[in-house]
């Protein structure tokens, strides 16, 4: 009888040293599977930042009146079209520091900049197209875009002008 409870004492100890253990394990290995989704994140939004100066630069040779689809797949983060001050930024608040906090770093066309507050960064990717007049529906009031599970479709057109009017529409 005695051999019996001294089993069943055993295997309840072993699953909670087991347990405790797992919980250990993903105490320090959590932290570093969220910052590597980020950074996955991050380099995907670049990607798609790249794609939409590609087109804006596109658009501007091919003169007035030409209009291209850019698909958007925003997981995480926000994308702004500021017609105001001429530019297009992605933020994302992050567990990855994606360069030095408090410095501008260029990054082909784009300018990244990373805040840190605590344990979070604030990565912002910017394009300036201080050539170009950015508009949203033909109007220079910003618009947010926030992050989606389907892709948006974001359609870019050449208005025309002296500086080109490059204007911005979601469908």
């Amino acid at each position: 009888m005695r051999k019996r409870g001294q089993v069943w004492v055993e295997t309840v100890i072993y699953t909670l040293i087991a347990l405790a253990l797992i919980g250990l394990i993903l105490t320090f290995v959590k932290p570093k599977i969220s910052e590597l989704q980020d950074k996955v994140i991050i380099q995907q939004s670049i990607s798609m930042l790249n794609d939409i100066n590609n087109v804006v630069l596109s658009l501007a040779e091919s003169g007035p009146g030409n209009k291209r689809k850019v698909d958007l797949n925003l997981k995480s983060g926000s994308l702004t079209i500021d017609g105001a001050h001429n530019k297009i930024v992605f933020s994302m608040d992050s567990n990855y520091q994606f360069s030095e906090p408090g410095r501008d770093v260029n990054y082909g066309d784009l300018i990244i900049r990373t805040e840190t507050f605590n344990d979070i960064s604030l990565v912002n990717a910017t394009l300036n197209y201080s050539s170009y007049n950015i508009t949203y529906k033909e109007s220079e009031t910003p618009k947010t875009i926030t992050k989606s599970s389907t892709p948006y479709s974001l359609f870019i057109t050449n208005k025309g002008g002296s500086s080109p009017n490059m204007d911005f529409s979601v469908g």
